[in-house]
Order: structure tokens, then sequence, then C-alpha cells
């Protein structure tokens, strides 16, 4: 259902004349206003030469003239649409222009840092991986705290009283865990998945496993796209030596909000999951039912909750935040 993308391609000399390997693709996570301190980061911090394109789903217009301008003064490739785009029906329309060995999706609220994507490449290379993920950390306070440092994701058969039951495991490592604590602790290792916030892939996976899975909305799209990489017989490494940090905050501004409402709503979420369960032919366990009852986590957590110490000078009001979660929810279901 999406409209014809427009396609913005302005020729610019590179830092050198060397082909890159690799091509950057960079595109919306659930808001918009971080765009170009990420944007400004991949440049100001990536040595090797590069190509880049950026998929722009329906940003407002302070963003889309930014954009416009950086492609003019880059050379990046620009594709722009005019509705909201969910994460793999935005890298979807980029994989076709890919012509690179690598491919290395990021979302657009990642700031990197230097050597981050050199450190990626020599790890590929060194190990022959499919899919290579870095350090990722989360938080304002950047690089300090873990987010991924690899995980694990499988598929395992379970009998109880006489019937088999598929499952999904899923593990992160050393989540949420301050970087200085674990820092002897992070070594390069084969591991099961990563996720897209930053996620360098060998280019010819695709021609094995097709474009990236758009049944998955909003959530799962990691998991199943590592299972599927690794069905396929490529191995996952995470390279803790290159890091980089998505950054996540409270959304008010209006322009932010309609994508986040719609990234993260309810219908969004329970399509993703159900196409996942059903996709791997898994049971539907306490993995998934966990998950049904955090729906709308993302939106009470970034939204509801601010807003609620907004209204009250910061003070604590559980009546006020369960009435405004409850309103929410209705009004998510509407819209």
């Amino acid at each position: 259902g999406r409209g014809k993308p427009i396609i913005y391609q302005h020729f610019l000399e590179t830092k050198t004349m060397t082909t890159p390997k690799v091509t950057i693709v960079v595109s919306p996570r659930e808001r918009f206003s971080y765009s170009r301190e990420s944007l400004d980061s991949i440049y100001q911090y990536t040595e090797m030469p590069f190509s880049l394109i950026y998929v722009d789903g329906k940003s407002p217009q302070y963003i889309q003239r930014y954009l416009e301008q950086k492609s003019e003064e880059t050379g990046f490739q620009l594709i722009r649409t005019e509705e909201y785009l969910s994460p793999n029906q935005a890298r979807n329309l980029a994989i076709p222009h890919v012509t690179t060995e690598y491919v290395l999706f990021i979302d657009n609220d990642v700031i990197v840092t230097p050597g981050w994507l050199d450190k990626l490449i020599a790890c590929a290379e060194e190990t022959q991986a499919a899919i290579v993920c870095p350090l990722t950390c989360i938080g304002k306070k950047l690089h300090q705290k873990v987010h991924l440092a690899g995980g694990e994701a499988r598929i395992f058969l379970e009998t109880e009283d006489g019937e088999t039951r598929r499952k999904v495991h899923e593990k992160h490592y050393f989540v949420n865990r301050p970087v200085a604590e674990v820092q002897d602790q992070l070594q390069r290792q084969q591991c099961e998945f990563a996720e897209f916030h930053c996620m360098l892939v060998r280019s010819d996976v695709f021609a094995k496993t097709g474009l990236l899975d758009e049944g998955l909305l909003s959530t799962r799209e990691h998991s199943d796209f590592c299972l599927t990489v690794t069905q396929s017989g490529g191995t996952v490494y995470c390279e803790p030596d290159s890091v980089v940090t998505y950054v996540p905050d409270i959304i008010f501004r209006p322009s932010d909000l309609a994508y986040f409402m719609l990234r993260w709503s309810d219908e969004w979420e329970v399509s993703s999951l159900e196409h996942f369960r059903t996709k791997w032919n898994l049971t539907q366990d306490k993995y998934f039912k966990k998950r049904y009852k955090r729906l709308g986590y993302r939106r009470h957590e970034a939204f509801v909750k601010p807003l609620v110490r907004k209204l009250t000078f910061g003070q604590s009001n559980p009546w006020l935040e369960k009435t405004l979660i409850d309103l929410e929810r209705k009004l998510n279901h509407r819209i």
C-alpha cells in the first residue's frame, strides 16, 4: 500500500578513490528528532570509505530539509516516502540499491564511536561471519550502559506428556550492566543474534534468504533474521571493540509522537508476534504471554508516565497514571 518512494541521488567525490566495501543504510527506528545527531556522528567517526543510503519515511519538514541538504553536501542516496514505514519496510527499500560486499543497517537514533565500522568489517573478514554486531549501549550518557553484547536466539523442542512443542529461547548478554563493570569480560565471540540498532551483514546473504520479512512490523525482526541466516548456514559474531549507543528519549514532539504511537501500537505488535509464532510454528508459551502482557509498555514509559510527572510537577499519582494508561490504550486501538 506504499506510494512510490522518491529517490534523491547526488554524486560527489568520496574521501578517497577506493571503492567502498560497505553501504550504510540508515532508517527510522521510532522517532525523527535525533536524526541529525546520529547522521553527523556517522560522518564524524567513520574513517573507511563507505556508501550511504538514507531511508526517510515521512519525517517532518525540518528533518526532510536537513536530509536533502546533507545529501547534496555528501552525495548519499536519499529515499523518501510520504507514508510511515515499519523498520523492515524501510530496510527493504534500500537493499536493492546496495552494490557493495557488505551492508550495515543502523537506526536513526544511534551514535557511533571512532573506528566502529573498521572493527566490524575486520571481524567479518577474519571470522567469515554473515552478521556482526558491535557492543550496543543505551542511554543519553553515551557508551556507558550495555544494551546488547551479543546473545542467544534458538528454537528448541520440548516434550511434555507425549507432546512435542517448539519453543524459542532468547537471551541478551550483559544487558543493562555498566560497561566499566564488565569490560574485562567483553570479547569477540560467536553468538546467535544481533539487533538492528546496528548490524553488519554480508550482502550475498539476501540471495539465500530473500528480503526482510515485512510481516514483522514492530518486533522480533532481529530474531527472525538471525534465525533465518543461521538456518542457511551463516554465523553471527559480536565485536565489542566496536561501540555504538542508541539513545531513547521521552516523546513529546507531535512529529515524533505520531510515528512512535504507530510504531509501538498494540495492533502492530500483536500482528508481529502472531506472524513470528506462526512462521516458526512455535507454542504460545510464557515467552509470548510475557510480551502480550507488556503491550504498550514503550508508549507508557516514553509518553504517558512522563506526561503524568509533568502534570503533577514531579509528584507520584498512581490513579492518574492508571487512568491515562487505560485512556491511551483505548485511543491507540481506535486510531
